[in-house]
């Protein structure tokens, strides 16, 4: 008999335990730098559970293979689905991952509950919530096998403790050209709880005709979607690689974006936030430790095609209006549950920055709990920014080196002519670099705010534009720009949906890639103006090997010191209003002798050339 109820308990202990840990479902391909998905089943609950399922329980899953760990982030799914239900409730939580080695890796998950066990600095001691706590698996990954454009053909971009980011997969370094603008590209109506407080909503209808067939896994509700997809995919088409997109501006400049619950209809809050003076809906109308599951796997759709359309994703998480109001203004629970749920549903995308802020003004101190506490949940180490004013760019001097774990700037300039764009990149990459630590520098939002980046009908050759903001960014070393578009024309940095409104000006961000991706060693290279002897162009070189001149006029006037080695370099010319194939000019080869004059350009003398001068071996 006593044998006989040892046997049934242990039968009931396989049964119990079979059914707290039941098989994890797991999604996506296998391949490297692809983006695989844990569903596991724990306690069934909604998004608003008397029991917080974002604050009070918390998954972290931990991948290895060899020498390799990384700890990542879960969270609640509801149905798992909820791009497609909407759905509220349910019992999946997941784990998005995107490994970086072939072979096997194995996991190993911890469930925890607690009050705050989400945001607590370590949740070791904290009691099992069962379901999947300990549990433990295997799986095969393959080599990618995806080509192009794609990222995962590439691998993840890394900073590397140098000025430029570089993929880990290709090794190439990484140039940036693409948009800043509108900052509200997520206040759209195909969206879950979508918002028209200010009459600033989007339906990106004129990119309706950009939408192709690949994008169709990643639509939801049969329809849905398509008119960003198609927004992003005529982007990737003019050879842009970056877009930008706040995930948060309540009581901001728009105040349709956010990823969490409101507390009141729809109506109530656009009527109460259509009102400029009223800022106090954070504190009156929205669950602040509750997430909106259902839009976020919205937008998880759009970043996931963006990826394979080569897009670096630029999460602009605060604006100077919304830094202040989580917590009050000190780094805390609600800033820490906001940045946990958007690296663990995010923080996979290979090519990508966490901006902590728009024009950010808060303490420094804040700013440095907030960039520890995302570097340190960060696993994938991705690059970390800020962004500040034009004239209070001084606060960066608190924050290079080894002062925060930042690793670049957001640089906003503010000359109308883009005149400050140049020397401001070449302040911030000397300062940098002289802490030891270099920061990878990117321009922003270049020009005044009000005109920016204008429309092609009111400045077709954006001369200034291309010149001083473009050029004038990566001949100091930047590592990219993203255009502004100011808000007093049409297609605004808060009205845009037409990403045709500069078609122009993006052919000539297509020439500029070009060259720094095909003709030249760009990350081996230094700015170094003063090789020339004018004032009106920039040089970037790798001296005795190869130089890289760029001036805005009188091309037949330049003169650079080559030093006196004696050795031979060949000249050729660029054009980079229409780009092309290098060309030659008025003379062809040039004797390292000092300062040497380099020539004339093919044509055109006025306008804008590029010189590239290489040592003949």
């Amino acid at each position: 008999m006593l044998k006989y109820i040892s046997c049934s308990l242990l039968f009931f202990l396989l049964l119990s335990s079979c059914q707290q840990q039941k098989p994890v479902k797991v999604e996506g391909e296998l391949k490297k730098w692809h983006r695989i998905t844990l569903n596991f089943e724990g306690p069934d609950t909604n998004e608003m559970d008397e029991i917080n399922p974002f604050l009070n329980y918390r998954l972290d899953v931990t991948f290895k293979n060899g020498e390799k760990e990384f700890i990542i982030p879960g969270f609640y799914a509801a149905d798992g689905n909820t791009a497609e239900s909407s759905g509220d409730s349910g019992n999946v939580w997941q784990v998005r991952f995107t490994p970086d080695e072939v072979g096997e890796w194995t996991y190993s998950v911890s469930f925890k509950k607690g009050d705050n066990i989400t945001v607590a600095e370590n949740a070791s001691n904290a009691s099992s919530a069962d379901f999947m706590d300990g549990q433990a698996g295997t799986f095969i990954i393959s080599e990618s096998d995806k080509t192009g454009i794609d990222n995962r053909a590439k691998g993840r971009l890394q900073y590397v403790g140098e000025s430029y980011l570089k993929y880990a997969g290709c090794q190439d370094y990484f140039i940036k050209l693409g948009v800043d603008a509108p900052e509200n590209l997520l206040a759209y109506t195909d969206f879950d709880v979508s918002t028209n407080a200010l009459g600033f909503q989007k339906t990106w209808v004129p990119h309706a005709k950009d939408f192709d067939n690949s994008a169709l896994p990643y639509v939801w509700q049969e329809y849905k979607g398509k008119n960003l997809l198609g927004a992003i995919n005529y982007l990737a088409s003019e050879e842009l690689n970056v877009f930008s997109f706040l995930t948060f501006n309540v009581d901001g400049d728009d105040r349709n974006i956010f990823p969490h619950l409101l507390k009141v209809p729809i109506e109530e809050y656009e009527a109460y936030a259509s009102v400029k003076k009223n800022k106090e809906a954070w504190e009156t109308m929205f669950h602040k430790t509750r997430f909106d599951v259902s839009k976020l796997d919205q937008w998880e759709r759009i970043f996931e095609y963006a990826e394979t359309k080569g897009m670096f994703l630029h999460f602009k998480t605060h604006e100077t209006e919304t830094d202040h109001l989580m917590d009050k203004g000190v780094f805390g629970t609600e800033g820490k549950l906001y940045y946990r749920e958007l690296i663990a549903r995010f923080g996979h995308h290979l090519s990508m920055n966490w901006n902590l802020g728009e024009e950010n003004n808060q303490p420094i101190s804040e700013v440095i709990k907030a960039a520890n506490y995302v570097s340190s949940l960060d696993a994938y180490n991705s690059h970390l920014v800020i962004h500040t004013f034009p004239n209070k760019d001084d606060r960066y001097a608190e924050l290079i080196g080894d002062q925060s774990p930042l690793t670049g700037a957001s640089l906003q300039l503010s000359h109308p002519e883009f005149n400050d764009v140049h020397p401001r990149v070449l302040k911030w990459r000397d300062k940098s670099n002289a802490t030891g630590r270099k920061w990878a520098l990117a321009v922003d939002e270049p020009g005044k705010a009000n005109i920016a980046l204008l429309p092609d009908d009111e400045d077709p050759e954006h001369n200034f534009a291309r010149s001083r903001a473009m050029w004038g960014t990566l001949m100091a070393g930047g590592y990219g720009v993203e255009w502004y578009f100011g808000y007093a024309s049409p297609n605004s940095d808060l009205t845009c949906q037409d990403f045709r409104s500069r078609d122009l000006f993006w052919d000539q961000n297509r020439h500029t890639l070009h060259f720094f991706n095909n003709h030249i060693p760009f990350w081996e290279m230094e700015p170094n103006d003063d090789l020339t002897t004018d004032d009106i162009s920039y040089c970037l070189a790798k001296e005795d090997e190869i130089y890289v001149v760029y001036t805005e006029t009188n091309a037949d006037k330049i003169k650079l010191n080559l030093g006196d080695s004696g050795a031979n370099f060949q000249i050729k010319w660029y054009n980079p209003r229409h780009g092309g194939e290098l060309q030659n000019g008025s003379i062809t080869s040039i004797k390292a002798e000092g300062i040497v004059g380099l020539g004339a350009p093919p044509s055109e003398t006025d306008k804008d050339w590029v010189i590239h001068i290489k040592v003949d071996k």
